[in-house]
């Protein structure tokens, strides 16, 4: 049994294919190593209804993660993966962007694109990962992602300057209050995923001028730094995956059009093609 995960820091994605080809489809707290032990790994994974049923016959892992783009912090993941999955004899630990490209490429060249919790992108030659610049996370950069334009609706609502009928039905409906929002950046755990969790709102009134313009330069912005860096990205096609991306790709097409790039494959949850990349590319060498 082939086990393959994508994981953002919000929500992990995993898909189980059986030797008949059939797909058991769970999901998990997105596991990022910056934020998460290999304890609380294995914890969370050992909950899990599904992984206790088939943790005795999974024989290879395969995990894209947000966070894991060094050996070091790889391991985290994977010795929490393989202290779950005893049997597999491969738990294989990459990072999202690799996950990213291989879930939209097609086995072609293109510019893969992360919008989500956070944001990053990379340039996929047909058969490496090439990055030009790097993700520089919640605090100093993931522009164009939840965390992102998170913190800008938190800022602007308190320092009052965001229109009166929105900061009304924001602060209502979040319960919102300086210290609360202070707690939760300054003292609790994962606050990227805490700024992202008010994208929600922003979908329910996508349609006011306040958002309409604050995604629009938000994703601008995203391009301007993880897009036009790269020399070709007129000449193939800019994939995106992840949330922000796809609730909001009416905007992303906006900005193609404007800008003079093509938008291509949006994905929300590339779980599924890279399920289908692993078991095809198994029955190949079998």
């Amino acid at each position: 049994m082939i086990l393959v995960a994508d994981s953002g820091s919000t929500k992990c994605d995993w898909i189980a294919i059986d030797e008949d080809n059939i797909h058991h489809h769970t999901n998990t707290m997105g596991f990022n190593p910056f934020f998460h032990s290999s304890d609380l790994v294995e914890q969370k994974l050992s909950e899990n209804e599904l992984f206790s049923s088939i943790k005795e016959k999974v024989s290879e892992v395969y995990f894209y993660g947000a966070g894991c783009s060094s050996a070091s912090r790889n391991r985290i993941v994977e010795k929490g993966l393989s202290a779950v999955f005893t049997n597999a004899t491969v738990v294989n630990v990459d990072h999202d962007l690799t996950g990213a490209a291989l879930a939209t490429s097609q086995g072609r060249p293109g510019i893969s694109c992360i919008l989500g919790t956070g944001s990053n992108s990379c340039y996929y030659d047909g058969e490496s990962v090439h990055e030009e610049v790097p993700a520089l996370g919640y605090i100093l950069g993931d522009e164009g992602s939840g965390s992102y334009f998170g913190k800008i609706m938190l800022s602007e609502w308190l320092y009052k300057k965001m229109p009166a009928d929105l900061a009304r039905a924001f602060g209502e409906e979040y319960n919102l209050s300086k210290e609360g929002i202070f707690e939760a950046i300054h003292t609790k755990e994962n606050p990227n995923v805490y700024l992202a969790s008010f994208m929600p709102f922003v979908g329910k009134h996508k349609e006011h001028s306040y958002f309409k313009n604050m995604m629009y330069e938000g994703l601008v912005k995203f391009m301007e730094i993880h897009v036009w860096c790269y020399n070709n990205f007129r000449d193939v096609p800019v994939n995106f995956v992840g949330s922000v991306a796809y609730y909001f790709q009416d905007v992303l097409e906006e900005v193609g059009r404007i800008h003079s790039f093509t938008v291509g494959k949006i994905d929300r949850r590339p779980v599924e093609p890279l399920a289908v990349y692993h078991t095809t590319k198994i029955n190949q060498i079998t």
